[in-house]
């Protein structure tokens, strides 16, 4: 079957195509014809440690598909089911992926939508609902709105309850997100938009932010909480991965710092986040409330020119590649 893995060369990842065997589903596991899948940054940013790539191994890490086989012991899915899920080796012809880590496609998604949802949502998930804790009535700030976590992030504040407010360098693209429930845009690049947050919200401070933007928006974010805010490190689309921190402002006002990434988190643990969004989150993408928002879509032979154009941050919301 043709497949791409992922490697780095020279403090860059590129996708290298190959011709492989169609992988047999083992027990507990599900084999998937891939039908779509997306391109998620955090795998193409060989600058971040957990992300390098210095041994070739199958790129992808989500995608939508049917159910082409089953493992020993699986009666959760059937062939012929349209799924979802999280699953290394996504960019191929088939993948398999382990039970705990697919799901039912909601009928009202296509392909490509349903593509977008599982790595995208189910980091949203953890860092709004799962570690950030928020409630109703209370404010999200989302600096680095306008991608794939961050559209999904706004969206998840919404169904919650909570007022978003977003941070992107692209006034536009901010205009854009008011449709899928922003309630305040502020155009900013890197730092500078803590005093536009407090203003927005009385001089009180969000209840929650999620950092999308790296090092160079931490201090903003940081100043930007409530008293006993949270804030939550998930990319570093600048290439800063360091940040000075004010304790004192973290101390007095006994604030929670936290990070997510899928990296190091054991199954049990995926699993665990898997059944929460499913439990959650996934109810609003099957009655429209949370709607997937796709840029741009690629064909499965172009996943280089597609990692090229995430690499231009020119996108709002999802790149996928679809299967023919």
């Amino acid at each position: 079957m043709k497949s791409y893995y992922i490697k780095s060369v020279n403090g860059k990842t590129v996708f290298e195509p190959r011709e492989v065997p169609v992988p047999q589903p083992k027990a507990g596991e599900i084999l998937v014809k891939v039908r779509a899948a997306s391109l998620n940054r955090g795998e193409i940013l060989a600058s971040i440690s957990l992300h390098k790539a210095d041994v070739p191994h199958p790129a992808g890490g989500d995608c939508a598909g049917e159910v082409h086989a089953v493992g020993e012991g699986v009666t959760a899915f059937k062939p012929g089911d349209r799924v979802l899920g999280r699953a290394r080796g996504s960019f191929a012809e088939f993948v398999t992926m382990s039970v705990p880590q697919a799901a039912l496609v909601p009928q009202r998604l296509t392909w490509e939508q349903a593509a977008t949802v599982p790595i995208s949502s189910i980091t949203a998930y953890e860092a709004i609902c799962g570690y950030g804790k928020l409630k109703s009535g209370e404010t999200l700030l989302v600096a680095g709105a306008a991608s794939g976590v961050g559209v999904v992030g706004v969206q998840i504040g919404k169904f919650l309850g909570a007022k978003v407010i977003g941070v992107s360098r692209s006034a536009a693209k901010l205009e854009k997100l008011k449709s899928v429930g922003l309630d305040v845009g502020i155009a900013a690049s890197g730092g500078g938009f803590a005093d536009k947050v407090l203003a927005a919200t009385g001089g009180q401070g969000v209840n929650l932010a999620i950092n999308l933007i790296g090092g160079s928006a931490f201090a903003d974010c940081v100043r930007s909480l409530a008293n006993q805010g949270r804030l939550a490190i998930i990319g570093y689309v600048d290439g800063q991965h360091h940040a000075k921190i004010d304790l004192e402002t973290v101390h007095g006002k006994r604030l929670q710092i936290f990070g997510v990434s899928n990296a190091l988190l054991p199954p049990a643990q995926r699993a665990e986040a898997m059944r929460g969004f499913v439990r959650d989150v996934l109810p609003g993408f099957a009655d429209g409330r949370i709607v997937p928002v796709i840029d741009k879509v690629f064909s499965f032979h172009e996943l280089p020119a597609a990692k090229a154009y995430v690499e231009t941050n020119a996108q709002l919301g999802k790149v996928v590649v679809k299967m023919s």
